[in-house]
């Protein structure tokens, strides 16, 4: 699943891919690859990508769920 949320909050602070990946310790393929979905990030990961975008895990990784009564 794509992770616009997590892209949105990025852009939002005008920060890059690069300037994330710098700030949390890993490389520009990586958060390009979560954004995209196609990376499955470790908690750690995603505690460091929220701090660094002043998120929570539940504004950038919780998936809606919709109840389908």
């Amino acid at each position: 699943m794509v992770n616009v949320r997590m892209k949105a909050a990025r852009a939002m602070l005008g920060m890059s891919q690069q300037e994330l990946a710098s700030k949390i310790g890993v490389s520009r393929q990586t958060i390009l690859l979560i954004e995209q979905g196609e990376y499955n990030p470790s908690l750690k990961l995603c505690t460091d990508i929220c701090q660094a975008l002043g998120k929570t895990l539940n504004d950038l990784f919780w998936e809606e769920t919709h109840d389908a009564r």
